[in-house]
C-alpha cells in the first residue's frame, strides 16, 4: 500500500473532525465530501455569508455546516479577539467583522477543541492562515519559527529501487520563512524531522542542502549557515541524524555521497531535504513534481500548537483531501 493510501486508513483511526473555512470553493466541497464517504475524517464547513451561491452548494451537500453568521459563538470569539489583540487597540466592531469570517471561526473551532484540525489556503494567502493560526492558537511549546513542509511522493530513484516503488521526501521550508538564519534553519529541520515521524511514520535522516559538499565551496555565505545550523541542531536534538552541507546529488544518491561525504550517516540515505532559503525550496519542490510525475502534499505548517494546513491555491481536490488526511492524521489526544 502506498504511503498515500496508508494516510486515509491511518486517519480513519482516529476520528478526527476537520474544519474547512473556503467550502464556498468546489474543490473543497469534493475533498470534503471523499473524506466523508471514505471515512477519512469529519468534514466541518465554515460557511461564508459573503458567497450565497457557494454556500447553497455547501448546505445542499449534507455535510456539516457552520454559519458564523447565525451561530451563538461568534459573539464570544468577538469578546476574545478584542482580548487577545487588546495592544493593538481591535474595535468591537472590527472584531465582530472579524468573528464572522469563515477563516477566523474556522481557526476558533480548533481552539476550543470543536474540530481538530484547519484546512484552509485554497483561496486565502498564507499570511491570512499563520496570522489567525498565531493569535487563536499560539506556537506549539518550545516553538520559535513557524515553517512549513511539502511530502513529495516520487518515483522510487535509489539504487536497486524499481520505477514503481514510490520514494517520500520531505522538502521544508518551501512556503514561510525568505532567507532563514541559522537558528530558525535548525527550528526548521527539527520540526521537519518530528512532524515526519508521525506523518510518514519512519525515521527521518535529516540533510542541510547548500551548493556545496563539505567544503568544496568554500566557508562563507549560505555554506557558513549551514554549518552553523547544523552545530545548533546536533546540540538541540543529539539523537537526531542530521549532516551538512550537502549538495542535492549528494544527500540523495549513496554512491555520490560516499565520494563526496565519506563516513557520513545521511549522505545518500537523505528523507528530509533542508533548503537555505525559500527561494530554493519553492523552486526544488515544484521542478521535482513536474519533472518526477509525482506528488507534492502540502505545504503542511509546523510550530503551531494544533494541526492547521496551509493548501497551495493550486492544489486540485486530490491534494486537499490528502492534505487534509494528514491535518486528520496529527490530531492530539
Amino acid at each position: 500500500m502506498s504511503f498515500l493510501d496508508q494516510l486515509g486508513a491511518r486517519a480513519a483511526r482516529l476520528g478526527a473532525r476537520v474544519a474547512f473555512s473556503e467550502a464556498a470553493d468546489p474543490r473543497i466541497l469534493e475533498a470534503a465530501a471523499r473524506l466523508e464517504r471514505e471515512g477519512v475524517a469529519t468534514p466541518v464547513l465554515v460557511l461564508d455569508p459573503a458567497a450565497k451561491q457557494g454556500q447553497a452548494a455547501a448546505v445542499a451537500s449534507g455535510l456539516e455546516c457552520i454559519d458564523p453568521a447565525t451561530d451563538p459563538r461568534t459573539d464570544t470569539l468577538a469578546a476574545l479577539l478584542v482580548q487577545l489583540r487588546a495592544k493593538h487597540s481591535l474595535s468591537m466592531d472590527d472584531a465582530a467583522r472579524l468573528a464572522r469570517d469563515p477563516l477566523v471561526f474556522a481557526t476558533y473551532l480548533l481552539r476550543t477543541g470543536d474540530v481538530d484540525a484547519s484546512v484552509a489556503g485554497a483561496v486565502r494567502v498564507t499570511a491570512d492562515v499563520i496570522r489567525y493560526a498565531l493569535w487563536l492558537i499560539g506556537p506549539a511549546p518550545g516553538v520559535r519559527t513557524v515553517s512549513s513542509a511539502f511530502y513529495l511522493c516520487v518515483p522510487g530513484f535509489r539504487n536497486g529501487a524499481a520505477m514503481a516503488d514510490t520514494e517520500v521526501l520531505t522538502y521544508t521550508d518551501c512556503a514561510v520563512v525568505p532567507q532563514p538564519t541559522a537558528d530558525q534553519l535548525a527550528d526548521i529541520a527539527i520540526a521537519a524531522a518530528d512532524a515526519r515521524r508521525v506523518i510518514v511514520g519512519d525515521e527521518p535522516r535529516v540533510a542541510l542542502l547548500s551548493y556545496s559538499t563539505k567544503g568544496s565551496g568554500g566557508s562563507t555565505g549560505s555554506i557558513a549557515l549551514v554549518r552553523e545550523a547544523l552545530a545548533m541542531i546536533r546540540e538541540r536534538a543529539p539523537n537526531l541524524a542530521v549532516d551538512g552541507e550537502l549538495q542535492g546529488d549528494a544527500a540523495l544518491i549513496s554512491a555520490v555521497g560516499e565520494r563526496k561525504a565519506p563516513g557520513s550517516s545521511v549522505a545518500g540515505r537523505a528523507n528530509v531535504l533542508v533548503f537555505p532559503s525559500l527561494d530554493a525550496g519553492n523552486i526544488a519542490y515544484k521542478l521535482s513534481e513536474r519533472l518526477s510525475g509525482g506528488s507534492a502534499i502540502g505545504p503542511i505548517l509546523q510550530g503551531i500548537a494544533k494541526p492547521v494546513s496551509d493548501l497551495s491555491r493550486g492544489a486540485d481536490a486530490d491534494a486537499i483531501f490528502h492534505v487534509a488526511a494528514i491535518m486528520a492524521l496529527q490530531k492530539r489526544p
